[in-house]
């Protein structure tokens, strides 16, 4: 069995898109998942399953549609990719200062390259990016509110959903828990 992240884009924001994390846990344990767990309400689940993440991205996305009546985009890795994403962090948080934040674009695709050189237009000595495979690596030394490269980062070529290095980290920490706990 595979445990999954699955990171919706897109729901509870500003009013719109609303999904309450008990009736997703509940839609996704009726498809079959196991130790299914949700992280705050921006739209991240856990959970375990033999399925690919292929065939259970396209279930997701129909299920959830079906259920809540909106399209919602669902960006999945499994627990090691994720750790990997980790890993392969060039930005370290040690050192950073007040009002510097790190964050992670996971895309549901590889960026185009054309893409890629739209955005890269928009870095600065604020805020910075590198793309390691399907995730895009954020840093901002001010608010990503006022950034340019996150109001521009749907021109990159794939579906993207941002996260924050502390929900990053607490999904990982979640999805080691799932593991030690068959």
């Amino acid at each position: 069995m595979t445990i999954y992240i699955a990171l919706l884009r897109g729901i509870n924001v500003g009013g719109h898109h609303k999904i309450k994390m008990a009736e997703l846990k509940s839609l996704l344990e009726s498809m079959g998942l196991q130790k299914v767990k949700t992280y705050i309400q921006s739209g991240n689940v856990l959970f375990e399953s033999e399925e690919t993440a292929e065939s259970l991205t396209l279930r997701l996305e129909e299920a959830i549609k079906e259920k809540f009546g909106f399209p919602v985009p669902v960006v999945l890795r499994s627990s090691e990719e994720y750790e990997k994403v980790i890993t392969d962090c060039p930005y370290r948080m040690d050192g950073l200062q007040e009002g510097e934040s790190i964050q992670i674009a996971f895309l549901a695709g590889l960026p185009s390259q054309e893409g890629i050189e739209r955005v890269s237009a928009y870095r600065s000595e604020m805020e910075d990016f590198q793309i390691i495979g399907k995730d895009v690596y954020l840093f901002f030394r001010q608010s990503i509110r006022d950034s340019k490269i996150a109001q521009h980062l749907s021109k990159i070529g794939a579906p993207a959903t941002i996260r924050n290095w502390n929900t990053v980290m607490k999904l990982d920490s979640m999805a080691k828990e799932l593991k030690e706990h068959p």
